[in-house]
Formats: C-alpha cells, structure tokens, sequence
C-alpha cells in the first residue's frame, strides 16, 4: 500500500539545535559530515540559522533559531537537541500528503511551493509522534544545493568515516501508545508492519521494551516504534521518554560497508561508544558462526554481531550525542541480515543500563 504513497527515500533528517554552528563542527569533526549549504542572517534569513550536512546518501539540516521565542527556540528547549523533521522523498507530493491526511494524519502544512534561479522545490508536513513532524518533499524540478533559501558553503570533513546512508530512524513513544502509532503509520502512510518484539525478546532483570518495525513496500523506509514495558526499574525508554519530555526519535542507525574502519575512525575523533564486557565475545563464533571480520578486533572496538537466517550483521551504538540521555547513533554493516540484532538485544540493553545506573536513573 506504500506505493500509493510513492515514498522513495529518506531526503533528510532536520535537528533543531540550541548552536547550530557549533552543532556543525561537531558532526563535521565527529562524525565526518561535510557542509554543503547554508542558510542565516548574512543570507538574508532573519528568524534561523540551518547547515546542510552530508556524508554519502545521509543528509542532515541543522536549524537553530535567532530568537529565543520561536517554535525551533522553544522546541531545542524542550527537548534538546533532537531530530524533529523527518523527510521523506516522493514521487507525488500531492497524492502523498492528501491521502495521509485523508486517512487521518494531521496537517502541519499544506503543499508549499518555493522557486529560485536553480527550479522549483515542493513540500508539506503532517504531525507524528510527540512534536515529530514527518515532512514530504518533491525535489525532481529542482537543481539547487538543497532549497530556496539556501546557499552553498562548502566545508569538508578531515574524517572520512564511510557512513552511506540510512537504515532505519527509530521512535520511542508512551506506554500504551506503540499500537496507535502502528497503526497510524500504516494507514496513513501505507507502511507494514515487518516485525514485533515483545518484553520477552528484549528485557533484563530490571526493565524491558516492546518494539514494531514498520517499512514501507521496497525495504528502504523503516521505522522502528518502541515503547516501555513493565519492569522492576526505569527502562531506557522511560528514561528518553522523562528527558525529552515526551516521544521522539531515539536513534538513527547509518549504514557502513566496513564497520571496523568506521568505528576506529570515529572513536578516534572522539565519539564514544557503549561498551560491552569481554566475555561476550568468548563464544561468539559458537554462537554466530563463521564471519568475515576478525573477532579479536570486534571484541577491541566493542561491535556486536548477529545473525538469522538471511545472513548476518555488526553493529554499535555511540552514547547520546548531548548531556540529555536521549538521541543517539547506530553503525550497521549488513552481510545478507535484513534484521536489527535480535541476538543483542539483552546484551545492548545491559549495557545500557549500566549507562543509567552512573548517571542515577536506574
């Protein structure tokens, strides 16, 4: 049912900032990010600043707003920084936001058209979870940078990370509410519902999580919907849920074909990753089988490996990327799995409790 929607892509990921300068740096110098565009006061923008970011297929907007009464002011205040538009490119922009809001999404904004010298760009916005706008845009008569209103500023990356692009962006919602949003997502936007992971499939001794992955039709567009489950302590997503008042996109999880490679050069430049004890790579090859990558080098840089019946794959988590315990990153490298680390969950849960437990939220 996607198809009716022509969904073909993730076209950007927006974050309102309290710095966006700064903010740039960092995804510049952290994470490998180039700038290609910009926008602000000397361009002639009076209420916001924003900065294009990209690194292959990953495209990243950073907006901060220049008074401290605007909505992206008060939003950043709210929740920190935080991913707050999620954009997904489409083939008719029309039919998209006029059957989402048909089927009952909410209206953030109508088709919008903006033009300069380099073409037409078209876009419109419906409302998701907590203050998350899913936006729709139609870029195939515009040749710009990245959209009216924004100018190219060129700054490479020192770092070459090798992150490709998106794999999934997940949310965490209330207790009680993962359904509503199942079902929101798929009538609105025609997404399935391609798994469940129940409080047995992911939990400790302490806390558990339920957890829906929606995609659309061709694979590309997941989305993960997580929400707490019934424990003994505070859940991670409790804790996300407390500090950023609210639902909100937990992680973005970016594709690498090589993931040592990826991780070295990261941790390198200063990301800091969850850990995870030594002795969850003592029987790894038992548990996993034959892989490509060398397990003691695995074990040094802290990367998971799972695999089910299509193949396997590797993957890490960074710490949240701000004081908040809230937004994160994944790096996922794929050898056939088209799964998220079943086999992990107890062991990345863990470690993130141990997170929660120094900083007193358990």
């Amino acid at each position: 049912m996607s198809d009716a929607f022509s969904i073909q892509t993730f076209d950007h990921l927006e974050l309102y900032v309290g710095n966006a300068k700064q903010a740039a740096m960092f995804y510049r110098c952290g994470f490998g990010f180039q700038t290609i565009a910009y926008r602000g006061l000397d361009t002639g923008e009076r209420n916001v600043a924003s900065y294009v970011m990209r690194q292959g297929e990953i495209c990243l907007v950073l907006s901060s707003a220049l008074d401290p009464n605007h909505p992206i002011a008060l939003k950043a205040a709210k929740h920190g920084d935080h991913v707050a538009v999620v954009a997904l490119s489409v083939e008719d922009l029309d039919r998209a936001f006029h059957l989402s809001t048909a089927r009952g999404a909410l209206a953030a904004i109508s088709p919008t058209e903006e033009t300069d010298e380099t073409g037409s760009y078209r876009y419109a916005m419906i409302y998701g979870y907590g203050n998350t706008l899913i936006k729709f845009v139609q870029r195939d008569l515009y040749h710009g940078v990245f959209a009216p209103g924004f100018v190219p500023r060129e700054i490479p990356s020192r770092l070459n990370a090798g992150l490709i692009k998106i794999d999934h962006v997940v949310g965490n919602v209330e207790k009680g509410q993962m359904n509503h949003w199942v079902e929101f997502f798929k009538h609105t936007l025609g997404l399935e519902l391609l798994i469940k992971f129940d409080d047995r499939a992911i939990s400790t001794d302490y806390s558990a999580l339920t957890s829906s992955v929606m995609q659309n039709s061709t694979g590309v567009i997941k989305l993960p919907i997580n929400e707490p489950a019934i424990g003994k302590r505070k859940s991670q997503i409790q804790e996300f849920l407390e500090y950023n008042h609210g639902a909100g996109i937990q992680h973005v999880a970016c594709i690498t074909h090589n993931i040592v490679e990826t991780v070295t050069a990261l941790k390198d430049s200063g990301i800091e990753f969850l850990s995870v004890p030594s002795s969850y790579y003592a029987e790894l090859e038992s548990r996993v089988g034959k892989i490509d990558q060398s397990i003691e080098q695995l074990a040094r840089l802290g990367i998971l490996v799972d695999r089910d019946a299509e193949g396997y794959l590797l993957q890490i988590f960074t710490q949240p990327v701000q004081d908040r315990p809230t937004l994160f990153f994944e790096i996922i490298e794929r050898h056939g799995s088209q799964g998220f680390g079943e086999g992990n969950f107890k062991s990345l849960f863990e470690a993130i409790e141990r997170e929660q437990a120094l900083r007193g939220n358990l």
